[in-house]
């Protein structure tokens, strides 16, 4: 045992207290490291991302008796930066704060603009530099008819958009998010059970 080496002079009962204190202290070291430095989970709070993430009724909007939980896998941003497509987490720019998603500037959206691009939006259709996005991930009863064009991106910029359009608060509204703020891409919903998926 580890308290056996060192504090052998302790009596027994002691070194065997000692041994679970030191065992305990370090498991929970380590998951706060890999919380810190690996992989953090996260709760979907808002509709924004209905259909493809679930958040709990009776919430507005909201389809799925549970909330999804979600992993962000934290690591993979210290070697790559956020792709087009991608489910990613952050922390949201401060004028966000309006959106009133629980409370907290933590949010889960879908990187849709890259750096040096021009998003624009046509009827709820977007556009990356002229040319029409295809998002099989927004369904057609999702989709807002909103047109607008946005300044374009400087590097380091993301514009970050929710699947459920009509019910999202996203870069629409506050703004791109710099590349320092993503904490990582949403790569696993691991609860509900029935909704385990690797992205």
């Amino acid at each position: 045992m580890i308290a056996d080496r060192l504090f052998g002079r302790l009596p027994r009962p002691w070194r065997r207290v000692l041994d679970w204190v030191l065992t305990i202290a370090v498991a929970v070291a380590l998951v706060l490291v890999f919380e810190a430095e690996v992989a953090k989970p996260y709760r979907v709070p808002s509709s924004s991302m209905e259909p493809t993430l679930h958040c709990a009724k009776p919430a507005s909007g909201c389809r799925a008796r549970y909330s999804d939980r979600v992993i962000a896998l934290r690591i993979v941003y210290r070697f790559r930066d956020p792709h087009r497509g991608e489910i990613a987490v952050f922390h949201a720019p401060a004028a966000a704060a309006d959106c009133g998603e629980s409370g907290s500037l933590i949010f889960i959206k879908r990187v849709i603009g890259l750096p040096g691009e021009a998003v624009s939006e046509r009827n709820g259709f977007v556009f990356v530099n002229g040319k029409r996005l295809a998002e099989p991930y927004v369904p057609a009863s999702e989709r807002d008819q909103h047109t607008d064009r946005w300044p374009k991106l400087e590097p380091g910029q993301y514009l970050m958009m929710g699947d459920n359009r009509v019910a999202s608060c996203d870069s629409r509204d506050w703004g791109p998010v710099a590349r320092s703020s993503f904490i990582g891409p949403a790569s696993i919903t691991y609860w509900p059970p029935n909704r385990i998926t690797i992205r």
